[in-house]
């Protein structure tokens, strides 16, 4: 996989209909949270943990910065994307329903090892910025998830920006950027796959579940 990345900047609730599903609240602005660099996994490996029940899956665009970023525009952003792929943040739903309610923080259900599957990464001078980008998740056979970047609430521009206000980002540091509705739980042997797609230009990648 390479170097690591110092950190795993992710979303929550930037898709309306995954709102929904959840009956969460949109958020009046990006909801950031981080996962540590030990939670990284490369496709097709993707690992949930044991006894503490469901691990859903939220398929994402995920964005690799190339340049240091701190308080930058949208438009810095953009040109500091080095590359894209697809990512699976992995979430232990009832262990993160029940931090919700008492009020504490995600780790635990968000920051696991293994709760960072990624797919290889596209150069962004493979891709046109300034078209859409459509992606999706299959598991035996079936689509639970397809998103499209333009029915973000927030860009991916305006995300990284964002971010860059709270931490500085790294060369080599990850991005995911939400994830859209269709989230459900994952179990052992289960067979993936990843899409990503622009225009007549479409990558895929294969993953299996496997218990940690």
């Amino acid at each position: 996989m390479g170097e690591l990345p110092s950190k795993i900047v992710c979303v929550g609730r930037n898709y309306v209909e995954h709102i929904a599903e959840l009956n969460n609240v949109a958020p009046s602005r990006p909801l950031l949270f981080i996962k540590p660099s030990t939670a990284l996994t490369a496709l097709p490996e993707v690992i949930i943990p044991q006894a503490q029940g469901e691990c859903h899956h939220e398929v994402e665009i995920a964005v690799q910065i190339g340049t240091r970023l701190r308080r930058c525009t949208p438009s810095e952003a953009s040109l500091a994307i080095q590359a894209y792929g697809v990512g699976l943040d992995l979430t232990l739903r009832q262990v993160q329903s029940e931090l919700k309610a008492a009020g504490h923080p995600w780790e635990r259900a968000k920051a696991f090892d293994g709760s960072c599957a990624l797919s290889d990464w596209i150069p962004a001078t493979e891709l046109d910025a300034e078209q859409p980008l459509e992606f999706a998740l299959t598991v035996n056979g079936v689509q639970r998830q397809a998103g499209r970047s333009t029915e973000m609430i927030y860009t991916i521009p305006d995300l990284i920006a964002d971010i860059s206000q709270q931490f500085t980002l790294l060369p080599g540091d990850v991005v995911l950027t939400g994830t859209p509705a269709g989230v459900a739980a994952l179990a052992p042997n289960d067979q993936l796959e990843l899409r990503l797609q622009q225009g007549d230009r479409h990558w895929s990648w294969a993953g299996i579940v496997r218990c940690d």
